[in-house]
């Protein structure tokens, strides 16, 4: 199942992104324009008691131009579509404007809850003022103050009660990916060459996310495949069609249910910044990896073209160093054969046990000839270490002391499992604990 996804609207200037921030346990969403820093998302994984879900800042959405409440009208639109759960922002300070009133006339149009949250309550007196808020129709209003962070516990209390009960899934073995990436590098192409590849189709299901249809197809050795399909219904109007960070909305979800995320890259157009904003998140969130370079038939190529075009995806992706990269065309359909083989491939080093007593005698060969790092005198010592889960594989490291373990030897000790063993594809999680 997906993560359930909240997002946050509101008239600018009520603090929005400081209450997003606060939900999100870090600042995330930042004022200064700031090219190609990721801090920068509106978007981010959270939880609350045991329960994660996808937090999205709408007013993190350029729609251009517009005048503000077109703007405010188009944010709480996506927010409507994409949303399971919606935090509708105002500030006690103005009181209730016509802009909360426009917001409110655009959220009672949907069925999904809507959770009133008074921004600026930042002091007893101004809790009386309120209750001027019921008049919005959204009942109870949550008093805030996402700057000191006052009465966000009670609201995520509310958020996560308003979440969708899961529904039961039935027995599913099949390896499921997904294509992500910015609009127009051939997500839709892929999809259709593939299925014209393999045309075992077995049924065409109703995804957990609206709007999508997932695909079902079979290979000649017998694995079964579901295709997520990231695109949905093709929406209207320029918001949908020309924001990039729509799309890495559209890609969420897609990305929370995938096993596989194939990131798509033009090679026509080469690596864009939204290329690594939509990467990022699938590394964020542990899923296996590959990189599939389209439209690699419109380029003109010596013996070079195809090594130099990998080691700019390496020094641009360097967090990917582990995901395999493949040259296609979805228009010729050149090796285009190879890619459900690479998707199994990475999806079984995904979920690959290792076992305890076979792990440690690499770890601890490992330290043989490359001793632990010293500081201020006092040494590492790593004592056992042993898997605790896949997807991602994620190892537990007993120490005498986790503040010993140099982010670069954790580093070095990841490399060493990565020769010792094939998990070409998935990221590894190490965890250092202290040896009780």
């Amino acid at each position: 199942m997906a993560n359930p996804v909240v997002a946050i609207v509101g008239r600018p200037n009520v603090g929005k992104s400081t209450i997003f921030n606060r939900l999100a346990g870090e600042r995330i969403s930042i004022v200064e324009d700031t090219p190609g820093v990721t801090r920068d998302r509106i978007y981010a994984r959270t939880e609350w008691l045991g329960h994660p879900f996808n937090l999205i800042d709408t007013g993190g959405i350029d729609i251009g131009d517009e005048p503000f409440l077109t703007q405010i009208t188009e944010q709480a639109e996506i927010a409507i579509e994409e949303a399971d759960v919606i935090i509708f922002v105002v500030s006690v300070k103005e009181g209730v404007t016509d802009a909360d009133e426009k917001v409110a006339r655009i959220l009672y149009r949907t069925d999904k809850p809507v959770v009133l949250a008074v921004n600026k309550v930042d002091n007893p007196e101004l809790r009386a003022d309120i209750y001027d808020f019921y008049s919005l129709g959204f009942g109870e209003p949550i008093p805030v103050a996402g700057t000191h962070g006052i009465g966000t516990g009670d609201l995520l209390d509310k958020i996560i009660k308003e979440f969708p009960k899961d529904a039961t899934n039935e027995e599913d073995d099949s390896i499921k990916f997904s294509f992500i990436g910015r609009p127009n590098v051939g997500k839709s192409s892929l999809v259709n060459a593939i299925l014209g590849e393999n045309r075992v189709i077995v049924s065409n299901i109703e995804g957990t996310t609206r709007d999508a249809i997932d695909t079902r197809f079979e290979t000649e050795d017998g694995t079964k495949y579901t295709m997520i399909d990231t695109a949905g219904i093709r929406k209207k109007g320029k918001v949908y069609e020309n924001t990039e960070k729509y799309s890495v909305l559209r890609a969420m979800r897609a990305i929370d249910r995938s096993d596989v995320v194939c990131v798509v890259l033009n090679a026509e157009e080469g690596i864009r910044e939204q290329d690594k904003h939509v990467a990022g998140y699938a590394h964020e969130a542990g899923r296996a990896i590959v990189i599939v370079v389209n439209k690699w038939d419109t380029l003109k190529k010596d013996n070079k073209t195809m090594s130099d075009f990998e080691n700019l995806i390496r020094q641009e992706f360097q967090y990917l160093s582990y995901a395999p990269i493949v040259f296609v065309s979805a228009k010729t359909k050149q090796r285009l054969d190879k890619l459900p083989e690479l998707i199994k491939r990475v999806n079984d080093n995904h979920e690959q046990r290792i076992s305890s007593a076979i792990l440690n005698d690499v770890v601890m060969d490992v330290i043989a000839h490359n001793p632990t790092p010293t500081d201020n005198g006092k040494r590492l010592r790593i004592y056992y270490a042993t898997q605790v889960a896949i997807k991602p594989p994620t190892f537990v490291i007993f120490v005498n002391d986790p503040e010993l373990m140099h982010f670069s030897y954790e580093r070095f000790l990841e490399n060493q499992i990565r020769e010792a063993f094939d998990f070409e594809g998935t990221p590894i999680h190490i965890i250092e604990r202290r040896r009780k």
